[in-house]
Formats: structure tokens, sequence, C-alpha cells
């Protein structure tokens, strides 16, 4: 009977146990889902402070050069420069630009084709009106460990090639940046080697595509942070929203006109290759003529 009791005691106990276990268990679910949500929403941040920075260095750059050239044209118009109507005109279009660029929007018109662009293609990128980038996912831009286009993305850049040379736009830069996950590059190691290269060659190939379509090839930057720029947590397969190429529209900070590109250059403007002559080899010399017969 005592036994009996104490095999009961025994079981309530463990019970008892088992129950009160649960509790911190479904705590700490609960907190790691928490600091999950919290993680993700730091990221999503520190990516968006990042872009605004960049942003800002841009528009601290093209203000000043602006302010100069609001300066310059302040005082060839009190001197009474005999342009002064054209340089009257080019005043104002300065004053239009330094405003763009104070309140960092793109033209309307511009923002109106891109999202109407996007709109046809949910699937491809997401575009973002107020820092001027448009976010293509790799998922359906490049098969996994590639940096081949697929033919699908290429449409579409084909068509974002023609806005970007329209001349709303023409006015902007385009800095291309890949990001990857943190699963590694398996199949083509061997090519790429890590991660970081493969995000970087990803963005060659968008913005060589762009190229081929016919925008000037002086208005790009590329580049590539492999995994180490994610917008959400990784699992333990990686996330399709961190597989990414980023396009941003900054104001241009070069003026395109005196640049020239070997890119550009049509394969009749290209330098023609000279062939090596060969040089011809000297006349050779007469044998000296020998007379075997006695002199007379």
């Amino acid at each position: 009977m005592m036994k009996r009791a104490w095999m009961t005691s025994g079981l309530l106990i463990g019970t008892a146990l088992l129950v009160t276990g649960c509790v911190p268990e479904q705590k700490y679910n609960d907190l790691l889902t928490s600091y999950k949500g919290q993680e993700q929403q730091l990221l999503t941040t520190q990516n968006e402070l990042s872009t605004a920075r960049a942003n800002e260095d841009r528009l601290r750059t093209q203000i000043a050069a602006t302010m100069a050239d609001l300066e310059e044209l302040q005082k060839r118009i009190a001197n009474g420069d005999p342009d002064m109507e054209a340089w009257a005109k080019k005043y104002d279009e300065l004053k239009k630009q330094l405003a763009m660029l104070e309140v960092n929007q793109l033209p309307d018109d511009l923002t109106k084709e891109l999202t109407a662009l996007q709109s046809e293609y949910p699937d491809v990128f997401d575009f973002d009106a107020r820092t001027g980038m448009l976010r293509f996912k790799n998922d359906f831009t490049f098969d996994s460990g590639s940096d081949q286009l697929k033919s699908g993305a290429t449409v579409v850049l084909g068509k974002l090639a023609s806005i970007l040379n329209s001349s709303s736009a023409s006015k902007f830069e385009v800095k291309v940046v890949g990001h990857t996950d943190n699963t590694p590059v398996v199949r083509t190691k061997a090519k790429f080697g890590t991660n970081l290269m493969l995000s970087v060659y990803r963005s060659a190939s968008l913005r060589n595509a762009l190229v081929t379509d016919g925008v000037n090839a002086g208005r790009f930057q590329i580049a590539g942070y492999g995994e180490y720029r994610p917008v959400v947590i990784n699992s333990a397969k990686g996330s399709s929203e961190n597989r990414r190429v980023e396009l941003y529209l900054t104001p241009l900070s070069f003026d395109m006109a005196t640049a020239s590109s070997s890119e550009d250059r049509t394969p009749a403007e290209a330098p023609v290759a000279t062939k090596a002559t060969t040089p011809k080899a000297a006349p050779k010399k007469a044998a000296p003529v020998t007379d075997d017969a006695p002199t007379k």
C-alpha cells in the first residue's frame, strides 16, 4: 500500500514538472518569434538607412555643384553678359533642378512609367518611388547559382531600357547592386567562388543587358554585397527575398556629353587592326663571274 502511494506521488510530481516545463518552453518560443521579428525589422531599417545615407551624400554633392553654377550665373547676369537671356533661362532650369534635388523625388512622368512597368511585371521586380529603387527578384531573373538572365527578365529589361532612355530619365545615373542569401555557392563554385562574386556578376549581367538595349554605358555603376546585406532573416535554406538585384536612380554626377566609351561604338567605328607586314628579303647579290681560261 505504501509502495503504491509512493508510486502515485511520483507520477503526480512528474506530471506537474512536465506541465510546468511546457510554460517556459512556450514563453521561449514566443520570445524567439518576437526576437526574429525585431531582428528582421532592424535589418530593414538598416538597409533603408544605408540607402538614405548614400542618396544624401549624392544629393549634397549635386546641390553644392548646382549652387556653384547658380552663383556663377548670378555674377554673369549682374555684369551684363551679352548672352543674358540664355543665361537667365539656364538659371531658371538650375533652380528647378535644385528644388528637385532637395526633395529627392523622381520626375512625375518617370515615376508613372516605372510604376506602370512594375504593375505589368509584379513577379519580376518591385519599385519604391520614395527612394528611386527597383528591386529585381533573383528567382525570376536568374537560375540558382547562375549569372545568366532568364528570357522573361530580358523582356522586362528591354522595356526598362526604353524608359531609362527617355528625356526625364536621362539626367539620372543607375547604380546596380547585387545581393544573395547565405546559401553557399556549390554548382558554380569553380566560376564564382563566393556569393560576393556571384552578386557582382549578376549586377554586371543586368547592366550589360541594359547597355545592349541602348542605355549609355557611362551612366552605370555596379556593386555586389553577397549575403552581407539581407532584408530578412535567412532560414536554413536561405531566403528568396535576400536573393535580389537593386537599381538606384540618382542624379547624374558627371557631364555625359564629355564621356565616350568603346561600348558605344558600332563595328564600323571601331579601330581597324593593322596587319603585320613581313619585311621583304634583301635581293641576293650576284656571285662574281670567274674566268678560268688563261689570259691571252
